[in-house]
């Protein structure tokens, strides 16, 4: 859903960048390029090469401050977005080369493994952005093996705000398994 009024340090940032303004760019860095890296990480499962998206990504960022458009949503998810693009087509890459080298695997192999790899950075995005009560109550679910009565107690919250709190966790992160038709807003889908 596309925001009306941004957040005011995302706008700014877009300027400052748009102004070429070189501290941007690493005030940017210092608050996203973990989020990037791990990302990248996610999808290709090499440092290297979640290292590589890392610098492409921010020198991308660098030389397009405008590709961001607040309208269509915050810094941090257009970040993540591009990230996720860049891993992506680098792993489809670098699978396809494997593929054309040994002959081994196929066409929907290869597309089966870049959609997983896909969903599960999505899933990280989406857990690491949520809200800290409905993390918070995820992780007591999953991680521990807590019910909505043992979380609510946990949490200290009635057992109706625990199940809430869990079901709408639940709703956010079944989104990072819906298809994407690649018909995002402009700038969004474009590879870098």
């Amino acid at each position: 859903m596309a925001m009306d009024t941004p957040p005011r340090w995302d706008r700014r940032m877009q300027q400052r960048l748009a102004r070429g303004e070189a501290a941007a760019l690493g005030e940017l860095y210092d608050r996203f390029a973990a989020l990037v890296h791990n990302l990248a990480h996610r999808v290709l499962d090499d440092d290297d090469a979640a290292d590589q998206i890392t610098r492409e990504v921010f020198g991308y960022i660098w030389e397009n401050p405008d590709a961001y458009d607040p309208k269509q949503g915050n810094l941090r998810s257009w970040v993540a977005k591009l990230t996720q693009r860049q891993a992506v087509h680098r792993l489809r890459q670098a699978e396809a080369t494997a593929y054309a080298e040994t002959g081994r695997g196929s066409a929907e192999e290869l597309e089966q493994k870049v959609r997983r790899a896909s969903v599960a950075a999505r899933a990280d995005y989406i857990v690491t952005s949520m809200p800290t009560p409905l993390r918070a109550a995820l992780e007591l679910a999953y991680f521990q093996r807590r019910d909505y009565r043992q979380t609510a107690a946990d949490l200290g919250v009635t057992e109706d705000e625990a199940r809430r709190r869990l079901r709408l966790g639940l709703q956010l992160l079944s989104s990072a398994n819906r298809t994407s038709d690649g018909a995002g807003p402009p700038g969004y889908g474009r590879a870098l």
